[in-house]
């Protein structure tokens, strides 16, 4: 029997996974600081890490956190990304020339 857990963020994703994608995010030597456990310092490896961390709830906790926060930062940048391309584009070539044009015919109007 499976359990829908719509509102779980962390559902179907397994601690390796999380693991390795924060030593590819961070590196190593980052992720030591950032979680300060020795599985992460002194000698780490994945899979030294992920027998420490199934075995120490507090531990697996920070590893799940920072795996969210990473998570959120990286949808806000996607998000965020589109929108400033489109805030950057240059204006389209002419388009302030037809501007100019369409001003010198409310001028010629208004002097006929």
């Amino acid at each position: 029997m499976t359990l829908s857990q719509p509102r779980n963020p962390l559902h179907g994703i397994t601690l390796e996974a999380m693991v390795n994608d924060l030593v590819a995010f961070f590196g190593w030597d980052e992720l030591g600081r950032r979680i300060p456990i020795r599985c992460f310092q002194s000698d780490p490896s994945v899979s030294s890490s992920l027998k420490f961390l199934r075995k120490t709830p507090w531990a697996r906790e920070k590893v799940e956190g920072l795996y969210l926060f990473v998570q959120r930062e990286r949808r806000r940048r996607a998000a965020r990304a589109p929108a400033t391309a489109t805030a950057a584009d240059p204006p389209q070539p002419g388009r302030d020339e037809l501007d100019d044009d369409d001003d010198r015919d409310d001028d010629d109007r208004d002097e006929g």
